[in-house]
């Protein structure tokens, strides 16, 4: 298959650079960029990358060897023909990116987070999608990594009893840039289930707001969701990016990014599992190059990915009403999360 990348920078090219782990690796699960992601994934090829800046094109094309680099990417995806597109620049692009993307035949869209910065255009993306057949996965990486299917299998195998809450310990941090993240998780490890309703408290002023736009990306410092199918989730600014999952018999915690604790109610002794670090990107690709080849359903399809942004967008909706209680689906679809550079 082919692909292409639009935004040549931290997500899309630069982020192994950062982590020890993954810098220079070949290790398919060590893999965190999109570009790097494309390297090491049989069967798909990265044609083209496009950038409004020619020197990050320049730098990707040497870095991981692409044939072609351009500054327009609807002229890229007009040219190319590409199966599959990743999105990995600003917020503020994500919308009308994808939208083109599925208009002009492509196959499969890779988009990082936040899918949007508003309800209404998380709602043309699902709609562009579904009306071109066009195959979908977010950028939430947690999704696609063992340690969290082996959490979601011993939930679903009942080894914990009946799910009640899942709470995150993911800190303050900001709505799109973080927690997009963090609701994500709650969602999977939810068992996907729809929202009832809503409330949070965020790191905002009245000042920040002008009208539905607030023109920062606040903080969330509380957060509560309802799910549909009973299950309670908590958001805590506990420190480090863990979940736990308590169910009528035991609880499930995560602890740093490959470590399972199981707790058993009435056992003094909890168990332990090791899972092999995997940053999930590799996992997500194949997984995409899966679902056009054989029309089955991606790990986190246009459907979710709005399911868990719409909870982002119901939090800061909450927040602004001073933690009133918001109820799903948002009647408020034109909230806009849009601070200055986005």
């Amino acid at each position: 298959m082919r692909a292409v990348l639009i935004g040549c920078g931290r997500m899309g090219t630069t982020i192994d650079e950062e982590v020890t782990d993954s810098k220079g690796s070949k290790d398919p699960r060590m893999a965190y960029s999109h570009a790097q992601g494309y390297s090491v994934v049989d069967g798909v090829d990265l044609v083209a990358v496009s950038d409004v800046l020619p020197e990050k094109v320049e730098t990707t094309q040497e870095k991981y060897d692409v044939p072609r680099g351009y500054s327009d990417y609807r002229e890229m995806i007009l040219v190319e023909r590409p199966d599959i597109v990743s999105i990995t620049t600003r917020p503020s692009t994500h919308a009308e990116i994808a939208i083109f993307s599925a208009k002009n035949g492509v196959k499969g869209i890779y988009c990082e987070k936040p899918m949007a910065c508003s309800m209404s255009e998380v709602d043309q993306i699902v709609s562009a999608c579904h009306k071109n057949k066009v195959k979908f996965n977010y950028g939430t990486n947690r999704r696609y990594q063992p340690l969290f299917w082996r959490m979601r299998d011993l939930i679903e195998s009942g080894r914990i009893g009946d799910l009640q809450c899942i709470i995150c310990h993911c800190g303050p941090s900001s709505a799109q840039w973080g927690h997009t993240h963090m609701t994500d998780m709650m969602l999977y490890l939810a068992l996907d289930s729809d929202v009832d309703y809503v409330q949070a408290d965020i790191g905002a002023t009245d000042e920040d707001w002008d009208n539905w736009q607030i023109s920062i990306d606040p903080s969330i410092l509380m957060a509560y969701v309802q799910f549909k199918n009973g299950v309670r989730g908590y958001h805590t600014i506990a420190s480090g990016y863990e979940f736990e999952a308590i169910g009528s018999q035991g609880v499930l915690r995560t602890s740093g990014s490959n470590g399972l604790t199981h707790k058993q109610f009435g056992r003094l002794t909890p168990e332990t599992e090791d899972i092999t670090p995997d940053f999930g990107t590799a996992n997500c690709i194949r997984n995409l190059i899966d679902s056009i080849e054989h029309d089955t359903q991606t790990t986190c399809g246009v459907e979710l990915a709005s399911k868990s942004q719409e909870m982002i967008f119901g939090f800061v909706d909450s927040g602004r009403q001073n933690g009133r209680r918001v109820s799903f689906p948002l009647v408020n679809r034109q909230l806009c999360i849009s601070p200055s550079g986005w």
